[in-house]
């Protein structure tokens, strides 16, 4: 507790009955403010510090009424004079005496000026003396002690020969009379004896003082203040250590507990924080909650700093926080990482990723939650809280990667609920982390936030570009950008030459093995061809490293993969070399992270979509070619990618190589030297598609309620802000009005002059998170499902899940089509003819003829991949369905994680219209099958973060059958007890099911408390009659 607090605290006495006036139980005052000051020894400086005291406190807060007695019953002028009688006889008594020293002195002169005492007059203590040790009152008894105390002092200044300071703790007890020079005499030693003053007239003129003085500064006040004043240090401390109980060191960690401090260090390996992450968390603007943008280069550290604010957020403030990531994985990782914390701190990590997230959520009484979150889960997440008026619940939002705000459909929803919590949560703090952008300025006028940049690197970059045999440094200052650097000294074969020309090997090998490295490459393709590449001239020597580690990886592979290993992988691990890209499974990506990480993997080619992932850092990175497939890197994507180069802590420095043809040297030399993107509004993109999707919302959540509320609204958007630029072709103003008509003809909405009510499709769209585009083609799906459902199996329920998007990344290989379609059953294939795909057609697009009227395509293409879906469910063997259908695993993953996400969608799509409510059951089980894909034995274990297939079956073989036996599983005997097993991973399992468990056993007790809950209108029993 810090001063100011202490001096908030009053204890007043409230009891009328006077305190005894025995000088035993009276406690001296002290001066305040010094441990070093003696006991009070002058009345005079008494008065005076108690009238300053007064002047700096209320009269409020003082311990005497106006109606108390000054004196009380013993020390008033008035009514007892003896002791001054007294006091007069004995200061009689003393100046007789004085008379006989001074003949005594005469006579013995011995012509000396010298004086014991100073020269002043002095206040004769021998008075007190003559009094003897009666009993006298305490302010009396206070006042001889002090003076008795004096004396005792003087003497030791005589004794050490210590000159008596004037200070204002040692200044002799004098009146402003007696501290004038004398009126006959000099000052000097020869003078006569000094002229005493009488002890009573000092004390009298004392008392005088005290009874002229007004009752807030009476001398029994100052009494009681004094014997008051142990009592209120004692409280204090007590205060003070039940403050310390309830919030225990909270406060030294940038506002948090110590133990954050030692769980950083005990969980992450962070020691210390880099100088620009404790700049930015001790920014005025982040110490007033403002809203903030940071912007630093890829791999700077801006993740750490914004777990710091949502602990604190967590912690301190007790409120909720969402955290959005853009992508899947990365949602996943971060609830693994993070479950941790949140067992030990006791708060909820909660995923919301593809089919995960309850809405709204549940409503926790004891314990606040950090919820992880995609862009589209964010945005359903924030509609929920809204419409049920908790979004004041929500005390942070972080967003990370903000540029892409600007990146087509998936940056409208970002900006989209943004909006929403700038208009509906006025207390809501908003960070967002952003690469540098060249129009930060609008991102800060939408968010209303402050800016904070910095261009921190842990490990310095260096960029180059190689032409031919040549490497340049990429140098802004050169005239074409490019200066000399060095040449490639590695001597190719002519065979070599033909396969290498780009000079990869070379490049690759100057830091490979010692160092690791990463070969980024425009298709999927091209990066199994170059890790197949690389190993054929590598040196035999290679594979003898980490020879134990790269076996366990094979087999890791080989159980992921029931059996089956890629032959790419197979070949180019024991060298390794792995590819990295969308067509692995996210176990096997998962799988290739972690022994990159721990340098099992010296060398990952990959795609673009790596850097944007999960960081995996290098010493040297090469970019195989300036372009994404058919399409030139935009220079968001490169420096995403050359960021990849220098890993903090081993490093001390990294580099990127761009390799380029000559045709590509004057896009490349823009490429890098340009300056940084500016990212726009894509409310309008695809004929305002955004725009009508967050309209028809802000009706439905009774946000806007007419077209004036919808104008006010849009201003608050990053479409307005840049409305000169974005809306050039149309103004806002009709852009609003083009959507109102749009979400009128599709009957979303109803609109009665000024007014906008949402329908009842309109509701299940928005609530669904349904493309409006496909929301009536949905709802004739499920109109015409219901007449002819089919229940004796899957496929017609997956086929109204399939999602409508993938149709176009599938074309159907009508042979297989047609395989595939004659081991359906009759009713099956009833069921395909009804929604549109009959037998007779895909045979006659197998046999090669022509159709003359052929089927819709979306419809085909559709039922193509329910097929696929169908055959997974049945199996539970991705390899199988990859290698029947001629998929890659990669892309059949893919499409069962989106069904899996479209099913909730359907699902909640449903419950808001009567009619559809055979669906909701059905779909409810279905969406669990879709999720895990496993045998249902296993799904319970598979809801842990970071628990695969393969994971879950050894855990079940094991004995750790359900999820209560994970949480109560001791990590070093689960990593003994599993093959392959890291002590680190078992941690974060273990951690991630403590957590589930606690989130389900929550729910449960809320539920509890609401049925327990006493209706708070519930009817009264009628009066009795009389």
């Amino acid at each position: 507790m810090n001063s100011a607090e202490k001096r908030d605290i009053r204890i007043k006495r409230v009891s009328s009955r006077k305190r005894s006036r025995d000088s035993s139980q009276m406690t001296p005052e002290r001066k305040r403010g010094s441990e070093k000051c003696p006991q009070i020894c002058r009345l005079s400086s008494i008065m005076a510090e108690q009238q300053q005291q007064q002047q700096q406190q209320p009269a409020a807060e003082l311990f005497c009424s106006d109606s108390e007695d000054l004196f009380g019953d013993y020390d008033s002028l008035l009514q007892d004079s003896s002791l001054l009688d007294r006091l007069d006889d004995a200061e009689q008594s003393e100046r007789q005496r004085d008379v006989q020293r001074d003949v005594q002195r005469d006579v013995q002169r011995d012509f000396t000026n010298l004086r014991t005492k100073t020269d002043e007059d002095v206040l004769t203590d021998s008075i007190l003396d003559a009094m003897g040790e009666e009993d006298l009152p305490p302010s009396m008894q206070q006042f001889k002690d002090q003076v008795q105390e004096t004396r005792v002092r003087l003497q030791g200044a005589d004794q050490t020969s210590t000159p008596l300071r004037n200070t204002k703790t040692s200044t002799p007890l004098r009146t402003k009379e007696e501290s004038r020079p004398p009126r006959g005499g000099g000052g000097g030693g020869g003078g006569g004896p000094p002229r005493r003053r009488g002890v009573a007239d000092a004390l009298k003129r004392t008392l005088l003082c005290n009874a002229a003085s007004p009752a807030t500064a009476s001398r029994s006040a100052a009494l009681k203040e004094a014997v008051l004043s142990e009592e209120m240090s004692v409280a204090v401390q007590a205060l003070e250590e039940v403050s310390e109980e309830k919030t225990p060191d909270l406060g030294p960690f940038f506002g948090l507990p110590s133990r954050v401090k030692e769980l950083m260090l005990r969980l992450k390996g962070i020691q210390s924080l880099y100088e620009w992450q404790e700049t930015c968390l001790n920014l005025p603007s982040v110490q007033r909650r403002k809203n903030l943008i940071y912007s630093l280069p890829t791999s700077g550290g801006k993740t750490l700093v914004a777990e710091i604010l949502m602990l604190r957020e967590l912690l301190c403030r007790k409120k909720d926080a969402l955290f959005i990531l853009p992508y899947v994985s990365l949602v996943q990782e971060k609830v693994r990482g993070l479950a941790s914390f949140g067992v030990e701190l006791d708060f909820l990590v909660e995923e919301y990723a593809g089919s995960k997230g309850r809405f709204p959520p549940v409503k926790r009484k004891d314990r606040r939650s950090l919820y992880v979150a995609t862009i589209e889960k964010a945005h359903s997440l924030v509609n929920s809280l809204i419409e049920n008026q908790r979004i004041d619940e929500l005390g942070l939002v972080v967003v990370d990667e903000l540029h892409m705000l600007g990146d087509g459909s998936r940056g409208a929803i970002i900006e989209m609920t943004l909006a929403k919590v700038l208009y509906t949560a006025k207390c809501t703090q908003i960070i967002g982390m952003s690469a540098t952008l060249g129009n930060i300025k609008d991102l800060q006028t939408f968010l209303r936030a402050e800016n904070y940049s910095n261009d921190f690197r842990p490990v310095q970059l260096k960029e180059y570009v190689k032409l031919q045999d040549t490497i340049y440094e990429v140098d802004p200052k050169e005239e074409d950008c490019f200066k000399f650097s060095r040449l490639l000294n590695f001597k190719y074969s002519s065979s070599m030459q033909k396969l290498d020309p780009d000079h990869i090997i070379a490049m690759v090998t100057e830091v490979i093995p010692k160092h690791s490295c990463l070969v980024f490459c425009p298709t999927k393709k091209n990066c199994e061809n170059v890790g197949g590449l690389i190993c054929r001239y590598l040196r035999k020597d290679f594979l003898l490293l980490h020879e134990q580690q790269k076996l366990l990886l094979l087999s890791q592979l080989e159980e992921c993969g029931r059996g089956s290993v890629c032959p790419v992988l197979r070949r180019t691990v024991p060298y390794g070399v792995a590819y990295h890209h969308s067509g692995l499974t996210g176990e096997e990506r998962r799988l290739l992270e972690e022994a990159y990480t721990c340098g099992t993997l010296c060398l990952l080619t990959c795609t673009s979509t790596l850097a944007a992932g999960v960081n995996l850092p290098a010493r040297r990175v090469i970019l195989r070619s300036p372009y994404v497939a058919a399409d030139f890197l935009k220079r968001s994507q490169y420096k995403q990618m050359v960021g990849r180069a220098g890993r903090a802590g081993i490093d001390s420095q990294g580099e990127s190589i761009l390799i380029l043809q000559e045709k590509d040297r004057l896009t490349a030399k823009t490429l890098v030297s340009a300056p940084m993107e500016k990212c726009f509004s894509n409310l309008l993109l695809d004929e305002g598609k955004g725009l009508r999707s967050l309209i028809l919302s802000l009706v439905g959540l009774n946000i806007t309620w007419c077209v004036q509320q919808l104008q006010d609204f849009l201003r608050c958007t990053l479409l307005s802000v840049q409305e000169e630029h974005v809306c050039a072709q149309t103004s806002l103003q009709e852009a609003l009005q083009l959507s109102l008509d749009f979400l009128q003809e599709n009957q979303l909405i109803v609109r009665e002059g000024d007014a906008l009510s949402v329908t009842r499709l309109g509701k299940a769209t928005y609530k669904g998170s349904v493309d409006l585009l496909y929301s009536s083609v949905l709802y004739r799906d499920l109109s015409k499902g219901l007449e002819g459902l089919m229940l004796n199996s899957f496929l017609h329920l997956l086929y109204l899940v399939t999602p409508y998007a993938m149709t176009r990344q599938v074309k159907p290989d009508w042979m297989l089509y047609y395989t595939q379609f004659t081991l359906l059953s009759a009713a099956e294939q009833k069921m395909s003819a009804a929604v549109g795909v009959p037998e007779s057609f895909v045979a006659r697009r197998a046999a090669g003829q022509t159709v003359r009227k052929s089927p819709n395509a979306e419809v085909v293409s559709r039922m193509y991949l329910a097929l696929v879906l169908f055959s997974l469910l049945k199996d539970l063997n991705l390899w199988i369905v990859s290698d029947r259908f001629q998929m890659s695993r990669g892309f059949i993953q893919s499409l069962l994680s989106s069904s899996s996400a479209f099913c909730s969608c359907v699902l909640h799509f449903t419950e808001e219209l009567e009619e559809f409510w055979p669906f909701r059951a059905l779909l409810t089980e279905l969406t669990r099958r879709l999720s895990y894909c496993v045998t249902s034995e296993l799904i319970p274990l598979m809801e842990v973060a970071g628990v695969m297939e393969a994971r879950a079956k050894q855990l079940y073989n094991a004995g750790y059958k359900t999820l209560t036996h994970l949480a109560n599983a001791d990590p070093a005997v689960l990593s003994d007890t599993l093959d392959n097993l890291l002590r680190k991973q078992a941690n974060q399992i273990v951690a991630s099911a403590k957590m589930l468990l606690r989130e389900k056993a929550a729910a449960l007790q809320e539920e509890v408390d609401e049925l327990l809950t006493l209706p708070r209108d519930l009817p009264s029993a009628p009066p009795t009659a009389l």
